[in-house]
């Protein structure tokens, strides 16, 4: 088999490999409560239960929740078959009132004078074009099994995946970022930062998504830094095998969005 032979054949089979993605999972914005409450559920199993963070809980529900969740865009990846949440993702968007406490992005407060690049920081860019994508959380069962049992088994009866259903989990992570991703576009949005562990922003750039590193190290829940990306600069960027993916993605997500803006204006207005 020649070189463009191979070429085709492993591109062929990443095409096939993300259909199959598409068509096993469900991409949904928290639109009600009992969809966020699958968010702050599978949250707090992960951070809380598995990782031991030291972070915000209703110990009442088991949540993970803080002060950005009532205005940030929660993603959710559901697999269809089982039903069970694979995965969350928030998008968090600043308030424009100068006075609130949420005028600020998480990752101004956790990083304060960590944050060091010369020109791409979120004080000096227009608060209408800054967002923040954060608390990427997948489910265990869509990792390798642990013996551990945790909030989300007491919820849904052990589901026992087959070998070609879990050929599909290493494309969770990326299908959450394009979730978000897609929000950014969305909702009009250019400058992203994000605070995360180095080793996302390199799984991220094997897609085509380059993060500039904006910070020092951050001490939050582990070492981390803040990085940036441009929405408009990154679109362009992205691998082109990523493209019918992300427009899927984008296509199911902005009917959703459009009902979420518009719950959130008959709420303001009552």
């Amino acid at each position: 088999m020649t070189s463009l032979e191979n070429t085709l054949s492993k591109r062929s089979r990443n095409q096939a490999l993300l259909e199959k993605f598409t068509n096993e999972y469900n991409f949904i914005l928290a639109k009600t409560a009992s969809e966020k409450n699958k968010v702050l559920l599978l949250r707090h199993a992960v951070f809380l239960q598995e990782l031991n963070y030291e972070m915000h809980e209703d110990q009442t529900k088991n949540y993970e929740t803080d002060e950005y969740d009532n205005t940030s865009i929660h993603c959710l990846i559901e697999h269809k078959k089982s039903g069970l949440p694979a995965g969350c993702m928030r998008l968090v968007i600043p308030s424009s009132d100068p006075a609130s406490k949420l005028y600020k992005l998480p990752v101004e407060i956790q990083g304060k004078k960590k944050l060091n690049h010369s020109t791409l920081h979120p004080s000096v860019m227009s608060k209408t074009q800054l967002c923040e994508v954060s608390r990427l959380a997948i489910s265990r069962h869509f990792r390798p099994r642990q013996q551990a049992k945790n909030q989300l088994d007491v919820i849904f009866d052990e589901y026992n995946f087959s070998t070609e259903e879990t050929e599909t989990f290493p494309l969770i992570a990326i299908g959450l970022f394009l979730c978000t991703y897609s929000l950014v576009g969305l909702s009009g949005k250019r400058h992203v930062f994000a605070m995360m562990e180095p080793r996302l922003p390199r799984l991220l750039s094997l897609s085509g998504f380059h993060f500039t590193q904006v910070s020092d190290v951050i001490e939050y829940h582990g070492s981390r830094h803040a990085y940036y990306i441009d929405h408009i600069k990154a679109e362009k960027e992205m691998h082109e095998e990523l493209m019918p993916l992300y427009l899927y993605i984008r296509r199911a997500l902005e009917p959703q969005l459009k009902e979420l803006l518009a719950r959130k204006d008959s709420s303001s207005i009552a």
